[in-house]
């Protein structure tokens, strides 16, 4: 096997799994920003306490996503190996551990969600319409984190349309019961942004039903059973935990590090606020797409790692780092140019509307950047390798862009564009030594007994290929 860059099998890689799993992300996470976009004939204030809500529920997100990002590692290694028992018990111990973080932020959610959107703002007004949006939400907490391993599960496993149908389900679901709850058509009451909460919670239902009926009609690809699901001996538990804990840290402080930069946007003018919450949703619209395309490659260079064919899970982590971010920065370039239109659906003053044009010209170069960083972790991830990623993005985070933003914001009180301007500046140190840790191989560690015999073979193949550059030089 040559070192070298098979572009016709990764492109075919590309088309036949990455861009169905990236649409469905894409389509799932729209789902969440609808409510945004169309609570936007509200007014400011109500994008403001919906863009906080959004938040609150990105960090929920950073508690419960290491968990499932370490059984996407196991189940796509799994899948090479095809080892069914190993997809069962990562499964059932993924579950447990995500619901159990989901009954914990449901529950604050539910029971006070005034205090917790006190730590993000110091608005009353804010809070107050906010409390009610997010006392439905986090009833659809629990409902999340299901989907979502179950979505892993089936990705993993390249059943690629269920999960991509259940999002286009949820996603006109959730569109039509806001125009109905929002604006109170067909005799419904105008319940505003409370309205925009149950769409949620109802689209998050219909998404279940639809991927619960997949997975239990189709038993032929991996079936699901009971025993295995939850037996967890044989050194599973400790072998799962030991590659999760660096994700979870990783995303936790990751969640953390947000959540003060979140604080920092909170103590700003309301104007600067809904830019911002605007600015999130036109944010995650790119990201969510290439957080799908991060998700697909770490199926397809999970499944050659764990197949033992690690040349050429390799040569996938460098295709997808050069077409991700360049697709990103064309995406990116027509959203300047189109930023009229795009922040107008949201309702926004001109002083808003003037901070929305000026974050995504800054965000041109930063998400970017963002995206091949991304990209790589998940990869690294993927090929069994969680610490090096976990340790270089904490560091950048908490060294850099964290204090920055907080000295900018909360000490020096500097104008709310400088402010936003600090909080990437960590993106370019991490790519520099991300792209020579892909470059090095050694975030290759399989999990699978097929990967571990081929491993010294590409460890060598790795050298010769860096010798034969040296000799050429």
């Amino acid at each position: 096997m040559k070192n070298k860059m098979d572009w016709s099998a990764f492109l075919g890689a590309v088309v036949t799994i990455a861009l169905p799993i990236a649409l469905q992300n894409f389509l799932s996470t729209t789902a969440s920003m609808v409510d945004t976009i169309m609570i936007g004939s509200q007014g400011e204030l109500a994008v403001a306490a919906v863009g906080i809500c959004s938040q609150i529920s990105s960090l929920f997100f950073s508690c419960y996503f290491g968990f499932a990002s370490g059984a996407l590692l196991f189940f796509s290694q799994y899948w090479g190996a095809r080892n069914e028992k190993g997809i069962n018990r990562t499964f059932g111990l993924a579950l447990v551990c995500m619901f159990l973080v989901s009954l914990v932020f449901g529950t604050v959610a539910v029971a006070n969600p005034e205090w917790i959107l006190r730590i993000y703002t110091d608005k009353d007004a804010i809070v107050a319409v906010g409390a009610p949006y997010m006392r439905i939400v986090g009833v659809a907490y629990p409902l999340q984190v299901l989907a979502m391993i179950i979505s892993f599960l089936m990705r993993s496993t390249e059943r690629v349309r269920p999960p991509l149908l259940s999002s286009i389900l949820a996603l006109v679901t959730n569109f039509v019961l806001n125009w109905i709850l929002i604006y109170g058509r067909f005799g419904m009451p105008k319940m505003g942004a409370s309205g925009a909460a149950v769409g949620t919670l109802v689209s998050g239902m219909v998404n279940i039903a639809v991927l619960l009926a997949f997975l239990v009609q189709d038993k032929k690809t991996v079936a699901l059973r009971l025993w295995d699901m939850f037996g967890w001996g044989d050194g599973f538990f400790r072998q799962y935990m030991g590659k999760c804990f660096p994700i979870i840290c990783n995303e936790l402080f990751y969640g953390i590090g947000q959540m003060l930069i979140n604080v920092v946007i909170g103590r700003q003018s309301e104007s600067a606020i809904a830019a911002m919450a605007a600015f999130r949703v036109l944010e995650g619209f790119v990201f969510a797409f290439f957080g799908g395309l991060a998700d697909a490659s770490s199926v397809v260079v999970g499944k050659e790692v764990g197949a033992g064919r690690h040349m050429r899970g390799y040569q996938y982590v460098k295709g997808f780092a050069l077409l991700c971010p360049a697709i990103t920065f064309c995406i990116c370039l027509v959203g300047l140019l189109c930023n009229g239109p795009l922040l107008s659906l949201f309702g926004l003053g001109a002083e808003a509307q003037f901070y929305g044009k000026y974050m995504i010209l800054i965000y041109l170069a930063a998400g970017t950047i963002r995206t091949c960083n991304y990209i790589m972790n998940s990869c690294y991830r993927a090929g069994g390798e969680a610490v090096f990623g976990t340790v270089l993005e904490l560091s950048c985070l908490f060294a850099v862009s964290v204090p920055a933003t907080w000295i900018a914001g909360m000490v020096l009180h500097l104008p709310f564009l400088a402010v936003f301007s600090f909080l990437y500046t960590d993106e370019l140190i991490r790519l520099v030594f991300e792209v020579w840790y892909t470059k090095s191989g050694k975030w290759v560690k399989p999990v699978t007994e097929a990967g571990k015999q081929t491993l010294p073979d590409f460890r060598k193949q790795l050298q010769e290929g860096k010798g034969t550059k040296a000799l050429h030089s």
